[in-house]
């Protein structure tokens, strides 16, 4: 059989491609497919502490695969190109337009909410002591959607908010420009403020979503934090 495997952020880099067919035997699992990778040294080295997705959803290393099946390896996401769903429509957006976070508040307040609160990512002019030229956001883009749009649900249940609505870049950004932007309704500001950095601070650790980080003398891809246990022993 024939399974289709993409890489991602640092792992493209190394892989040197950004997807692949490989042939494995029927019945092979995923850390069949991870066996093959180890022999690759360059790849090697970053098998275990990558998270696995089997057609756009996090996969068990026991996962057994079938014919045409796709597999995403993930490194840790450092935290969405098309406007396809706007944000009037939908909860989540992957875009490559500028953000207008002041006309999506606009577009969700309603008269019953007490609060609006905002989150925004702002691309700042440096990191790592050096002075940053640009980023570049790259997305496994169709399970990021699903991801994005499961966060914001269950923000809605997690906190008893009225609603909330998550837009992410993607590709080239300048500096000062809006990477991430987050916003949610409710009738108390308690909610709102929780439910904003519970957000964000697991969209950081969970959906796939990466960052190059440009400077004069070279690019980086930034460190991701680690996948959260029930993602690596998935």
């Amino acid at each position: 059989m024939r399974v289709r495997v993409l890489f991602f952020g640092l792992l493209k880099d190394l892989a040197g491609k950004a997807s692949e067919e490989v042939s494995l035997p029927d019945g092979a699992t995923v850390q069949d497919l991870l066996s093959h990778y180890a022999q690759n040294a360059k790849l090697k080295a970053t098998l275990g502490s990558i998270a696995i997705a089997l057609n756009q959803e996090y996969a068990s290393p026991n996962a057994t695969l079938r014919d045409r099946d796709e597999v995403g390896l993930l490194p840790p996401v450092s935290g969405g190109s098309d406007s396809a769903q706007p944000a009037t429509q939908s909860r989540v957006q992957l875009t490559r337009e500028r953000i207008d976070t002041a006309a999506l508040s606009e577009r969700m307040r309603q008269p019953e909410d007490g609060a609006v609160v905002v989150f925004e990512g702002i691309v700042r002019n440096n990191s790592r002591g050096r002075r940053t030229l640009y980023l570049d956001y790259e997305a496994y883009e169709d399970m990021a959607r699903k991801q994005l749009d499961e966060l914001a649900s269950e923000a809605l249940q997690k906190f008893k908010v009225r609603d909330a609505a998550i837009v992410h870049r993607l590709g080239r950004l300048e500096i000062g420009e809006t990477s991430v932007s987050i916003v949610v309704c409710s009738a108390h500001r308690g909610a709102a403020f929780d439910a904003c950095r519970w957000i964000i601070d697991t969209l950081k650790k969970t959906v796939p979503i990466w960052k190059k980080e440009y400077f004069e003398d070279g690019a980086v891809w930034a460190d991701g934090e680690p996948f959260p246990p029930e993602i690596r022993k998935t």
